[in-house]
């Protein structure tokens, strides 16, 4: 049984393995009708319990469609169905569902919820997406990149905005796949030091540089994040747009990149907040990539985590 938690806590060996199956499991989809099982229906007569106490579009789909592709069912569930940690314990609700579904996603708030949850859990747990973390989209950038322009290896990948959960685990990747990752924002929404402090030890240049354009100069991937969550006050979000402004990915601050570098973005967008259409929907964008291969990096985790 392999939880998949953060990609700072699995090998690098393992996660290139992941990231091979799902380049396999993409390349055998290609050419089948949308919704078609996958041949290899290796998750036939398991049962996956989705759960979000957030609320989703691509991970709930994408979890959902992968688990029916490989032959599986899913349960989803949403937080005010379970209440977790509410009258029952988080650590009795994992171990009455594993009781029930061979496999758990969880797609939460507060980072403790998660490691609970695997901590009393007899399958495996996938992070879905915690306030401090969210690694499964970072597999399916790393997927993303790799097929645009190659090895992620020694390239230099800009975050600009907010330090946000997405970031974090930009971070964990650079440590695990060696790549350099700058990081240019506001100091009051940096990154966590111990997270850099952690992909540094491994050799890998992380780095705030303050200045965008100083930054993104010979960026081989520039990305970003929506500057505001849904749960923002209006007096928040207001504050973090005079705090973000300056950071917005646009035409000008792209030509300071690799002329052959991409744009990402996780999605949902705020077009014309924290990057502007044209940068969007431009060449050098592959966020719809990126959304696809959501899909085909976790079919490859659920995979992973059951040893299939």
């Amino acid at each position: 049984m392999q939880n998949f938690l953060d990609i700072n806590k699995i090998a690098p060996d393992q996660l290139r393995g992941i990231l091979d199956e799902a380049s396999r499991i993409k390349i055998a989809r290609q050419g089948l009708p949308k919704g078609t099982k996958d041949i290899e229906k290796v998750l036939t007569g398991k049962m996956v319990a989705l759960i979000f106490e957030k609320p989703s579009t691509r991970t709930r789909v994408s979890f959902d469609l992968g688990v029916r592709q490989m032959g599986g069912e899913t349960m989803v569930l949403s937080g005010s169905e379970l209440q977790l940690g509410h009258g029952e314990t988080i650590a009795d609700t994992a171990r009455v569902l594993s009781r029930y579904v061979d496999l758990i996603m969880i797609r939460t708030f507060d980072e403790a919820t998660l490691l609970e949850m695997a901590d009393h859990a007899t399958v495996p747990v996938i992070n879905g997406l915690t306030n401090r973390t969210h690694p499964c989209q970072i597999m399916a950038d790393i997927l993303t990149f790799e097929e645009h322009s190659g090895p992620i290896r020694g390239k230099r990948v800009v975050w600009t905005g907010d330090g946000n959960n997405v970031c974090a685990s930009f971070i964990h990747a650079a440590g695990q796949f060696g790549f350099d990752f700058i990081f240019t924002g506001p100091q009051t929404l940096e990154p966590e030091p111990e997270f850099m402090n952690e992909a540094q030890s491994k050799g890998v240049r992380v780095e705030i540089i303050r200045d965008p354009v100083e930054a993104v100069t010979g960026a081989d991937l520039v990305v970003t994040d929506t500057w505001i969550s849904m749960h923002d006050s209006q007096t928040a979000r207001e504050r973090r747009h005079n705090q973000l402004r300056g950071y917005q990915v646009n035409d000008s601050l792209m030509k300071h990149a690799k002329p052959d570098a991409i744009f990402m973005h996780c999605l949902p967008a705020h077009r014309n907040e924290e990057v502007t259409s044209s940068v969007m929907d431009g060449l050098q964008s592959v966020v719809f990539d990126e959304a696809e291969n959501r899909l085909h990096a976790q079919k490859a985790v659920m995979r992973w985590c059951l040893s299939q």
